[in-house]
């Protein structure tokens, strides 16, 4: 069973790397604040008497599931707002009014980017993931613990068993294998 000291450190440590994720994912920093303070609560809640070792499963589980949450609210919030506007205009009012002009989407959202955008971003994640994939196993597995993971050098360090000093130079080098790869490509990030 984890002490709510635990669960407290727990969920400090968890925090940066599921804002990160929840932000990726939701692309809004203040619902993406929303979500993780949600998903935090329900664990406390429903799962704080669970043993630690069980916490991140349960807690990356939860974290989903709100995400789906938030985007199915959003789903029925536009579908609601979009029914009542259509009510409130009175006709002859302003017949050069446009509802789908009004709709836009916010600019810097997942809609407001173009689908060449969406294609150009999808085809470099790949070729991004394909030079991950060609780095050397420790390099690559630091790498994605201190970046995607968001790791700190010494948790890193821990999880690959090495030292500090290793773990900050597997990190370079990846670094700038991934960066020289990118360059040579011609991709500009």
């Amino acid at each position: 069973m984890a002490s709510s000291a635990e669960l407290s450190r727990f969920l400090e440590d968890v925090e940066r790397r599921a804002f990160k994720q929840a932000v990726y994912a939701i692309r809004d920093e203040s619902a993406a604040l929303d979500v993780i303070q949600d998903a935090m609560i329900k664990l406390a809640e429903s799962y704080g008497d669970k043993p630690l070792a069980e916490l991140p499963m349960l807690f990356q589980r939860i974290l989903q599931n709100t995400i789906r949450d938030h985007f199915r609210r959003q789903k029925v919030r536009s579908t609601w707002v979009t029914l009542f506007s259509s009510l409130s205009s009175t006709p002859g009012e302003d017949d050069g009014f446009d509802f789908l002009e009004s709709l836009a989407p916010e600019e810097g959202s997942a809609q407001a980017e173009s689908p060449a955008d969406k294609v150009e971003r999808a085809q470099v994640l790949l070729v991004i993931e394909g030079e991950i994939r060609k780095l050397p196993a420790r390099q690559r597995e630091a790498f994605i613990m201190r970046y995607w993971e968001d790791m700190s050098v010494t948790e890193t360090a821990a999880a690959m068993g090495c030292s500090e000093g290793s773990v900050k130079t597997h990190c370079s080098r990846a670094t700038q294998t991934l960066a020289q790869a990118l360059k040579d490509k011609g991709i500009r990030l």
